[in-house]
């Protein structure tokens, strides 16, 4: 009889350790951390508190999980407060990415929008912007997060001013490089899912891990659909 054999018939017979208790005292195994041979219910007791320590760090995580979503959804309720209140259109596009900044302590943020009405055209957040720009964010259905792949459009965190500015030496003089971004199109939320897009709203950080393509979306996509619903009083009427 092989194992597979002797394991197949504890399976098919669970009773058999019940007629047979005086083996649970006598067996002896092997003890995976190095230590002498244990019983059964030893070993047993050891693979329970595995199981616990286990159920613990999950619990542990999902908690943790918990409470940054807790606080990125109270950030949002600021940040959304900042946005809505602010009646001015032309310091809205501001409050946007300087809400951004001090609300998340995003490093940098800027936007700039297009295809607006004249009477704003002249604004510094309506500067022009390469066709290169526009294509790219037509094709974002989702927020880009990743590498700073030396898009054009992350060079207009260079030229914001995002409240936490950071430098290379400590001097202030000038920028660190900015490694990650987030990159969000704008979209008339009124126009319907297949809406243009009418600017792009940019975040970057020094750090390479703050925005990376694994991360979760889902409040950035919030984000961009609460300042495109803002920015859209910019659009012609």
């Amino acid at each position: 009889m092989n194992a597979r054999e002797v394991a197949d018939y504890l399976l098919d017979n669970p009773d058999f350790f019940a007629e047979h208790a005086e083996l649970l005292g006598t067996i002896r195994l092997s003890n995976p951390h190095g230590k002498a041979a244990v019983s059964l219910q030893e070993r047993q007791m050891e693979m329970l508190r595995d199981k616990n320590k286990q159920l613990e760090r999950r619990l542990a995580e999902l908690l943790r999980y918990g409470h940054e979503n807790d606080s990125i959804s109270s950030k949002f309720n600021r940040w959304t407060v900042r946005v809505a209140a602010q009646r001015d259109p032309y310091t809205l596009p501001a409050t946007v990415s300087r809400g951004l900044c001090e609300v998340f302590d995003v490093p940098h943020a800027a936007l700039r929008v297009w295809d607006i009405d004249e009477a704003f055209r002249q604004a510094d957040f309506a500067k022009q912007v390469g066709e290169e720009v526009r294509l790219f964010a037509t094709s974002l259905d989702a927020p880009y997060c990743g590498a700073n792949n030396g898009f054009a459009a992350a060079q207009w965190l260079e030229q914001s001013n995002s409240a936490s500015a950071t430098t290379t030496d400590g001097s202030g003089d000038e920028l660190r490089k900015i490694e990650s971004v987030a990159l969000i199109a704008l979209r008339d939320p009124q126009a319907g899912p297949d809406a243009p897009v009418f600017g792009l709203l940019v975040m970057g950080s020094p750090d390479p891990r703050r925005f990376h393509d694994g991360m979760a979306t889902d409040f950035l996509t919030q984000i961009g659909a609460l300042a495109s619903a803002a920015l859209s009083r910019l659009l012609p009427h």
